[in-house]
């Protein structure tokens, strides 16, 4: 049994598996995670290994706090991948982006995977049918969009996400919700469209906090999960006790 814990850039989220079993997911704030992990590790005192994966800015000592307890795993770039990375500067991929890569690899075999994680950036990830992690794309998410609009003008206001009504705003809020979520919406699309007209046997994935917002606006048949990642963590996993 295993907690795996994906540090994003906002929030933390965790899920606790025994084998490909979800037996609980979590998400927590940063100033939290000992106190979080504390209680799991209580609950399920038969977990051995805690899998962590971060972007964010929360310290390691955090969860070495834990090795007493459980073996602690960091994924890194020198860990072992079940993909070629044929990224130009291999060493600045994001461990998010790769172990999102991974978990792709593992469960769709054979297939061109497009992954998609819509989190506090947008990025694109592509695997080919042969297992060759190619690369992909950045933009900012949701949030960052509403965000910088408002910071970036002089009279822009900071609104929340919502979907809107209609493609034409007929009021500065309503205009600014249709740029930004039409806007995005239409990006996905395009990028899907640009990848689906070069590459056949073809996946797409969509994760990410902003999954569930986003699947019902894209026409793409598409695989939606918003907990991917902790996913392909647990699937990393298990490919590196076979591997070592």
């Amino acid at each position: 049994m295993i907690l795996t814990i994906d540090v994003g850039n906002t929030r933390i989220k965790g899920a606790v598996f025994e084998s490909n079993n979800v037996l609980e997911y979590c998400v927590f704030s940063k100033d939290e995670v000992q106190k979080n992990i504390e209680i799991i590790l209580k609950k399920y005192q038969e977990i051995t290994h805690l899998v962590v994966a971060s972007v964010g800015s929360v310290e390691k000592q955090f969860f070495l706090h834990f090795e007493k307890m459980v073996e602690v795993w960091f994924v890194s770039h020198e860990d072992s991948f079940p993909f070629v990375n044929n990224y130009a500067t291999p060493k600045t991929l994001g461990i998010d982006r790769m172990v999102l890569a991974a978990g792709a690899t593992l469960q769709f075999k054979g297939q061109n995977r497009l992954i998609i994680d819509a989190g506090t950036c947008v990025t694109y990830d592509f695997v080919d049918q042969n297992d060759v992690y190619l690369g992909g794309a950045i933009s900012p998410g949701l949030r960052l969009r509403y965000e910088a609009l408002h910071h970036y003008t002089e009279k822009l206001p900071l609104l929340d996400v919502t979907d809107p009504n209609h493609f034409i705003g007929k009021s500065t809020a309503e205009s600014i919700h249709s740029g930004i979520v039409n806007g995005l919406v239409h990006e996905i699309s395009g990028f899907i469209d640009e990848y689906s007209a070069q590459y056949s046997n073809f996946i797409i994935i969509l994760t990410g906090g902003d999954t569930e917002f986003l699947a019902k606006r894209l026409k793409n048949t598409i695989f939606a999960n918003s907990n991917f990642l902790l996913e392909g963590l647990n699937q990393l996993f298990q490919y590196k006790i076979k591997n070592d």
